[in-house]
């Protein structure tokens, strides 16, 4: 990110002024879930950073991790869709753009007449392998996202996605 570091914490001072309006009430959740938009902006550019050479976004690689776990390395699209918390018309995007690149091929599923079955191919196995090295790397383990805080936090985040109905245990 290029923007110039502030010598205040700008969510820190919205709280404040939340409580000095009269919204004591909203004002911790006002400050978490900018905190939280705020990171997801951070990270996204650090990921970005690391993909946009590769040509990936994370969606796609995210879809290629997902295939190259499977055993057979493929996954009916509406499957590929749920695993990965997305809508159908993202999964089929990331899936197009994939397969215009070599990545992965899609083709009826012979168990479902009206269904799709993608597959990762040995160039997508190649680049997700590729580009993991390089988030392991460069993104996933930096000091910031390694810290006990940081399970902590993750550990929140998993009790604040479940009771939004993200998962079951």
């Amino acid at each position: 990110m290029t923007s110039a570091r502030l010598p205040f914490d700008p969510i820190g001072e919205a709280a404040r002024l939340w409580r000095e309006h009269g919204w004591e009430g909203a004002a911790e959740g006002m400050a978490a879930v900018t905190s939280l938009m705020r990171a997801q902006a951070i990270v996204q550019a650090w990921v970005d950073d690391v993909l946009r050479p590769l040509q990936l976004s994370f969606a796609r690689y995210e879809l290629l991790m997902l295939l190259s776990f499977t055993r057979e390395g493929c996954l009916p699209m509406a499957k590929a869709g749920a695993r990965l918390q997305v809508h159908p018309t993202s999964v089929t995007n990331a899936a197009s753009r994939l397969e215009a690149a070599g990545l992965v091929v899609r083709r009826p599923d012979p168990n479902d007449g009206r269904g799709v079955l993608v597959t990762i191919t040995e160039a997508g196995r190649s680049l997700a392998a590729r580009a993991t090295e390089l988030l392991n790397e460069q993104v996933f383990s930096r000091p910031e996202l390694t810290s006990p805080g940081m399970r902590d936090l993750v550990d929140t985040l998993g009790e604040l996605r479940q009771a939004a109905g993200d998962f079951e245990t």
